[in-house]
């Protein structure tokens, strides 16, 4: 049997599909069309979502290695108490889209993890490519871990309970950041959940029977990793903290949880990624989605695969 769309999640997308009207084919390196046709795409599905409740935010500013200034927001429960742990979350957006564009989706996924979990999430709006290249993203990002870090006691958390989470490109980050923090002997990561993650910056090999049901394609990751790192991208010389991949030393990392569908064009490197942690000794646990796209429980939100992924990445958090 051939690889499918779930039906459910078929159906899903084909509503969505049919609301955006038809989209084209963007070439490599239109980082502007996709940015375009990205924040439409997620704006509509913020706005087409039921709002979740229950849940108080107060804003940030996190200083940057540079000296920049970078917007974050912490998500806690107004209803819950507070369990002592807490999640820098790193947003995805294949290194190209920031929260200008992401935006509305993000506060509506940290609400809902925080309001199921009712662990407390940090989500840092740091730069993006091509604007800003290859380290700042991961710099931005470690640095939120440090600043997050060294205000457990003023949030009310146990600095030794302090996770990282991150989906697509933010999944790629976060394990950049856990690698920096390993290395740098930063602040101790408990946990590192990665999701459907961007980790290698090599081309993928070209899959038919993956292609046709492809939510981030083939030219998509070609144009984020150029971005990202330029002329670099799938040559020598990228930094392990860029591409996580690249990394030959997985040991000592946090114990991980990885999830990718089989219809994503990262499940090749998350797999590999999740048998190598293994391997190097890291608690790991994985799940391969059958019929499921890039970023399936956001654009096919309600669906049985879904719901049980994520009460699985909830089952995670409420562990912490």
């Amino acid at each position: 049997m051939t690889l499918r769309l779930d039906p459910q999640v078929k159906a899903k997308l084909t509503a969505l599909s049919d609301a955006l009207g038809p989209s084209e084919d963007l070439p490599v390196g239109d980082v502007e069309a996709r940015r375009e046709s990205g924040h439409r795409m997620m704006d509509h599905i913020a706005a087409t979502t039921a709002p979740v409740e229950g849940v108080d935010t107060e804003t940030f500013t996190v200083p940057a290695s540079d000296g920049a200034q970078l917007a974050a927001t912490w998500y806690r429960s107004s209803t819950a108490e507070p369990p002592g742990s807490a999640v820098l979350y790193l947003h995805g957006g294949g290194m190209i889209y920031s929260l200008e564009q992401m935006g509305k989706i993000y506060d509506l996924v940290a609400r809902r993890y925080v309001a199921a979990s009712g662990v407390p999430i940090f989500v840092v709006d740091y730069r993006v490519a091509p604007e800003h290249p290859d380290p700042t993203p991961v710099q931005d990002c470690y640095a939120a871990l440090v600043w997050l870090a060294e205000q457990a006691d003023a949030l009310g958390f146990d600095r030794s309970r302090l996770a990282v989470m991150g989906d697509s490109a933010g999944g790629g980050l976060a394990a950049g950041v856990c690698l920096m923090a390993r290395d740098r002997g930063g602040p101790a990561v408990a946990e590192q959940l990665l999701i459907y993650p961007m980790l290698d910056d090599r081309p993928a090999a070209f899959d038919p029977a993956v292609a046709k049901h492809l939510t981030w394609n083939y030219d998509d990751n070609l144009t984020g990793w150029g971005a990202l790192l330029g002329a670099k991208a799938g040559g020598v010389g990228v930094s392990r903290y860029a591409a996580p991949a690249r990394a030959t030393d997985l040991r000592g990392l946090p114990p991980a949880y990885i999830d990718v569908g089989d219809l994503d064009i990262f499940r090749g490197e998350d797999i590999d990624y999740a048998r190598r942690l293994a391997d190097a000794g890291v608690p790991t646990e994985f799940h391969l989605h059958p019929g499921c796209p890039h970023a399936f429980e956001t654009l096919a939100y309600g669906t049985d695969v879904a719901a049980r992924a994520l009460a699985d990445r909830i089952r995670r958090l409420r562990s912490l």
